[in-house]
């Protein structure tokens, strides 16, 4: 017999809505449909408490001092679990700009942990971006994104690449968007000095991601709208945000959903070695990183001062969402957790919290704290109920 579990008495996000005094039915693996008479394993009963589904992170480099930069599986695995035990059920694993050769041996690494389930699959983040908006990315290693050069990093990833950020105004920008496309890999717009115009053509070419959108790519000017105003009133493109107080402004957030809406909003971590760990001193691919107060800048080299990813965990993007950002909990449910599953193409087994789907859920107290993470059946952080 397969056993069931029964999560009963807490607000319950699903795609139709709030369900109060809500019940979610495990049966292995996968939630099952619920029913009634079956005594609870576990009652949230007048305790305040949410479930939620599992979160989603397109865009993310590392955490719990490991990152996916190294080359190393172990170090990979260490960036996982950190992130799981803040809900983060499924990932992509994001890497740095490098060179070619080192880029495919990370591949290699990272294709064999998404064969045996433990990612999502790969985003490639550099190096065919712009040198005038590089960000935390090593500037002598940036090149053009030549086709054969992208075609050499997909294949190296096995049929584990699932996104690739890209300059689409380089020289050789549009036919690798073009390239990607036809190779079922998400183009993401991002690291950008593209114009209004030329963010368009990428979007007619088969881009659909903009990467961490307003970061890395010229501002919004009335005469001059930039990519951001192409990549925000394009319905076919999905806009990450970091939502961490740093990256953004909340007008800002709040205006990109206002304009997008929480379909086509997906929050990112961004986050790099130190998510999940304290201030220090963190490698971030060939770069070493200062954290200072929580947020990561480059410690040095002719970036220096340039802010580095995030510390951010999607626990503390929701909690920020709902009680900051004024979203409610199921926008911030489709921004976390259906919208990025349905980017991924994995929407038929994450995302929600439906029949048939994996039991990938959250367990949120009253003040949207976590207190809870299941992946496919099994707890990762077990929550206390007293």
């Amino acid at each position: 017999m397969v056993e069931r579990t029964v999560l009963a008495g807490a607000r319950v996000v699903l795609p139709t809505g709030v369900v109060e005094d809500g019940r979610v039915t495990v049966e292995g693996r996968r939630i099952a449909a619920n029913e009634s008479g079956e005594r609870p394993a576990l009652d949230f009963s007048g305790k305040g408490h949410w479930i939620v589904p599992g979160f989603v992170d397109m865009h993310v480099h590392g955490g719990g001092g490991a990152s996916f930069s190294s080359g190393d599986p172990e170090e990979a695995l260490t960036a996982i679990r950190t992130h799981r035990a803040h809900g983060t059920t499924t990932m992509l694993a994001s890497t740095v700009t490098g060179d070619l050769d080192d880029l495919a041996r990370q591949a290699a690494v990272l294709s064999e942990l998404t064969e045996q389930g433990d990612l999502a699959g790969i985003h490639f983040e550099g190096p065919f971006i712009s040198p005038h908006r590089c960000g935390a990315h090593q500037p002598e290693l940036l090149r053009d994104p030549h086709p054969a050069d992208v075609r050499k990093l997909v294949d190296a990833a096995r049929g584990a690449a699932r996104m690739m950020t890209l300059a689409p105004e380089l020289a050789g920008g549009l036919e690798s968007v073009r390239l990607l496309a036809e190779h079922g890999v998400i183009a993401a717009v991002g690291h950008t000095d593209s114009s209004y115009e030329a963010t368009l053509e990428a979007v007619e070419a088969g881009a659909t991601v903009a990467t961490h959108l307003f970061n890395a790519m010229p501002s919004l000017l009335h005469r001059a709208p930039g990519p951001i105003a192409a990549l925000l009133e394009d319905e076919r493109v999905t806009v990450e945000l970091i939502n961490d107080g740093t990256h953004l402004h909340p007008a800002v957030l709040e205006l990109a959903f206002a304009r997008a809406g929480a379909d086509r909003v997906a929050f990112i971590t961004d986050a790099m070695g130190a998510a999940g760990m304290s201030d220090g001193m963190y490698p971030l691919g060939p770069m070493s990183v200062e954290v200072k107060d929580g947020v990561a800048r480059i410690a040095d080299g002719p970036t220096a001062g340039s802010i580095a990813g995030s510390t951010l965990t999607l626990d503390t993007a929701f909690k920020r969402a709902v009680t900051i950002d004024r979203l409610t909990a199921g926008q911030a449910v489709r921004a976390l957790s259906a919208t990025p599953a349905r980017m991924l193409g994995v929407a038929d087994r994450v995302g929600s919290l439906e029949p048939g789907k994996d039991a990938d859920l959250v367990v949120l107290d009253a003040s949207y704290d976590l207190v809870g993470v299941m992946r496919k059946g099994e707890w990762v952080v077990r929550p206390q109920v007293r």
